[in-house]
């Protein structure tokens, strides 16, 4: 019986150490963090009858979707230099989605971009860590949590070397802050002369008014980083998962937002927003995100865990 016990004990620890090396293999550091503070997530089938997925979501897929406007919208100023607000998105004239905005001076703040790819940092993680203002989800990431996008953090070059961006980058220097349309330039063009930069896609709203999204039925909880004709930024995440991608560049074109430009950041339960700022407090993170394969929708819900995900890479707003 002990011979028994101490041969099962011991295939046990070969499994979970063989389990454990497979994760590192795959994913690295990242990997066992992911897990460990997100657990697994799966796809599986969806549709517009799922009630795992909210009501305008279920809209959404039928594609039977009525005309979308924005409801009634006003700022309300926290600080000189920085705004707060939501947008409803209107559907048919009833609300179908929100967006969680902040508009800041970027002479009043500054903007960092951050990476840990150790994935060791969600949302409230990073604002106690950084004790920012704000801080909002970035760019794409690998598996590895390492940045997939060229990066630039308080001077420090990351991600691929040589990336062929043609969509948008948000740039950051000392006195200034913009979102760089890269139709025309290439990615280190934009960075030259600044602290904190990433490159994103893709690009909602060009400098040529029109957006250069790829008609998509992905829905899924979005984050945006844009600037408006005053020069101020925007940063932008929705609460639901009724928009694709073409259908929020579209929005955006029409919101009462005044922007010459916006990008688009990474998308799903990592679409995350958080502020802390002379006593005013948001903090959310999105959980939707619904794929179209083949005419035939994939939901991602969790196989075990639903704390929320690690975010590899940031951008953080500071006052002056």
């Amino acid at each position: 019986m002990k011979r028994a016990f101490g041969a099962a004990c011991v295939a046990l620890v070969v499994v979970m150490l063989g389990v454990a090396g497979g994760i590192y293999w795959h994913g690295g550091t990242y990997g066992f963090n992911k897990i460990w503070r997100r657990g697994i997530s799966v796809w599986t089938a969806s549709g517009p009858d799922d009630p795992r997925i909210s009501p305008s979501m279920q809209l959404a897929v039928t594609g039977a979707i009525p005309e979308v406007t924005s409801g009634d919208f006003s700022w309300r100023e926290i600080r000189p230099g920085f705004q707060v607000g939501e947008l409803p998105v209107l559907a048919g004239g009833r609300e179908a989605d929100r967006i969680l905005l902040a508009r800041i001076d970027p002479v009043r703040f500054r903007f960092a971009v951050k990476t840990r790819p150790s994935g060791d940092k969600d949302l409230q993680g990073w604002m106690k860590l950084l004790g920012a203002a704000l801080v909002i989800n970035g760019s794409y990431f690998s598996k590895r949590g390492t940045p997939d996008t060229p990066l630039l953090s308080d001077g420090v070059r990351s991600g691929p070397a040589a990336y062929d961006a043609t969509h948008g980058a948000f740039v950051a220097s000392g006195s200034s802050a913009g979102v760089e349309d890269l139709a025309t330039k290439h990615w280190s063009t934009a960075f030259a002369g600044t602290d904190n930069a990433m490159v994103s896609y893709p690009m909602l709203i060009g400098s040529d008014g029109n957006s250069r999204v790829r008609s998509s039925n992905w829905l899924a909880n979005r984050s945006f980083v844009a600037q408006d004709a005053d020069g101020y930024i925007l940063l932008g995440t929705t609460l639901d998962g009724f928009f694709s991608l073409s259908r929020l560049a579209d929005f955006l074109r029409r919101a009462p937002l005044n922007l010459k430009s916006a990008l688009n950041l990474d998308g799903g339960p990592v679409a995350c927003q958080g502020i802390s700022l002379d006593g005013f407090v948001r903090d959310y993170c999105g959980k939707y995100d619904v794929k179209n394969v083949d005419g035939q929708f994939r939901l991602l819900v969790p196989l075990f865990g639903e704390r929320r995900p690690p975010m590899p890479i940031v951008l953080a707003v500071f006052p002056r």
